[in-house]
């Protein structure tokens, strides 16, 4: 079985064209590669791409490799454009001989290519960017001549302005596909057909919390055991918005005897996408929530270590999480707390749960979490606004007519409250706030 390996890969450049560098942060199953270089006078397109031929190049024919950069000048050149450019036998194109290498190292192998935004805090991104900063301080220290200091030689200051024309219409490239990024970065996670993520059906303001589950291999991240499926849906000011997502994974290794808990078989997981095929799209959809889970701390550490083994950041650094089996077991000491048990105690209503699935517990676990903090509210989205509709008409006066019963004294009461005031007066010596003249008066 080939191995799968992810690249991370970015080019730096002092001055455009200047001093350059490339980086290639490679991570293994096992292990971690960093490599770097760069070149005295270049531009950045040439320092982007010379960091995927060399981070290629590294990696085994045989390997799948999945490879990130920032720069959707290449990510869309060997994707989009480069059938084009052969087709016209690389006229006018820029960069030609950088673009035939790394058409010629791609033949034979199996490449996944992502977009991922520069300079964002996405740890393997950033590995990449400081390694082809290396690379610039590496020929920096190695310059003997300071007279091919780009700074300090008229020549390589480009007097005739030759080399600022092609740095000009390499930065035309890539503002038309950077003008596209944030068009692809809303769209990227429904991209991989694998990736079912739901749209919110109301929009609502207020903190998002993720009701979620996981299946999983086995019951020990530390051993080796992977997550198979993850089911979250979403919710905000206690509604559910509608919005939610659901993901198979390939393990990369049997399932074992777990498959009698979830039903999901090593066949039906054969053709589905690795955990570093969706985990930036994942990782997007989860981060800045609060992640509602039972026993959480079996989810996020799964989590957590399937986050780093794709080159992020731990999912427990970037949300916060309510575990509502400590919840439970605060509220009912002594007593079955499992989700089954909440699920009879609340009497929430029935689902087929022959078979765990993480999508189904996570709906299941959003009505249980519901319930214990505070009571249910309405699950049916459109019946929910329909009553928040109804509530605010009859909070209107106005728009609800509503007729207020009024209750008189009798002469008897009215005889006896004179009475009363009189007796006040007499104490005091002055007129009484409730008399007859005094509350002529106020009025």
């Amino acid at each position: 079985m080939s191995q799968t390996i992810t690249l991370y890969v970015d080019g730096a450049c002092k001055g455009n064209p200047g001093l350059g560098g490339w980086g290639a942060y490679i991570v293994t199953e096992k292990e971690e590669y960093q490599r770097y270089g760069g070149t005295e006078l270049t531009t950045n397109n040439r320092m982007e791409l010379t960091a995927a031929i060399e981070g290629i190049q590294f990696c085994p024919m045989d390997a799948t490799l999945i490879i990130w950069t920032d720069s959707n000048y290449v990510k869309r050149g060997i994707t989009e454009w480069i059938t084009g450019w052969k087709k016209k036998n690389w006229k006018d194109v820029k960069n030609p001989d950088l673009w035939q290498q790394l058409d010629q190292v791609c033949q034979g192998r199996n490449i996944t290519w992502h977009w991922i935004k520069g300079h964002a805090g996405h740890a393997g991104n950033e590995m990449a960017d400081q390694l082809a900063n290396l690379g610039v301080n590496q020929v920096m220290n190695e310059k003997k001549n300071p007279k091919l200091d780009a700074e300090q030689d008229w020549l390589l200051n480009d007097p005739f302005g030759l080399d600022e024309a092609e740095a000009e219409a390499e930065a035309e490239a890539e503002a038309e596909a950077e003008a596209e990024a944030e068009e692809y970065t809303d769209v990227a996670s429904t991209q991989h057909p694998q990736i079912k993520i739901t749209p919110a059906q109301q929009q609502l303001q207020g903190q998002r919390q993720l009701i979620l589950d996981t299946e999983t291999t086995g019951f020990y991240f530390q051993d080796g055991d992977r997550i198979i499926e993850v089911g979250a849906v979403e919710m905000i000011n206690r509604k559910l918005t509608g919005s939610s997502i659901h993901i198979y994974i390939n393990p990369k290794k049997p399932v074992g005897d777990s498959v009698n808990v979830h039903g999901i078989t090593d066949e039906f997981l054969q053709d589905k996408p690795i955990y570093q095929e969706i985990a930036q799209p994942l990782f997007d959809y989860l981060q800045g929530a609060e992640i509602i889970a039972h026993n959480a701390t079996f989810d996020m550490n799964f989590l957590n270590m399937e986050f780093e083994k794709a080159g992020l950041p731990k999912l427990s650094t970037v949300c916060t999480v309510t575990d509502t089996l400590a919840m439970a077991k605060s509220k009912h000491p002594g007593q079955k707390n499992s989700l089954d048990a909440l699920v009879r105690r609340y009497e929430i209503p029935a689902r087929d749960r022959t078979y765990h699935g993480a999508l189904l517990d996570a709906e299941i676990l959003a009505d249980v979490y519901l319930t214990m903090t505070g009571g249910q509210v309405l699950l049916d989205i459109d019946q929910s606004q329909q009553n928040q509709n109804e509530r605010t008409q009859q909070a209107n006066p106005i728009t609800a007519h509503l007729k207020l019963v009024v209750i008189t004294p009798s002469d008897a009461e009215l005889e006896q409250h004179e009475q009363w005031v009189k007796n006040i007066e007499k104490k005091n010596g002055e007129p009484c706030f409730f008399s007859q003249s005094k509350a002529t008066i106020s009025v």
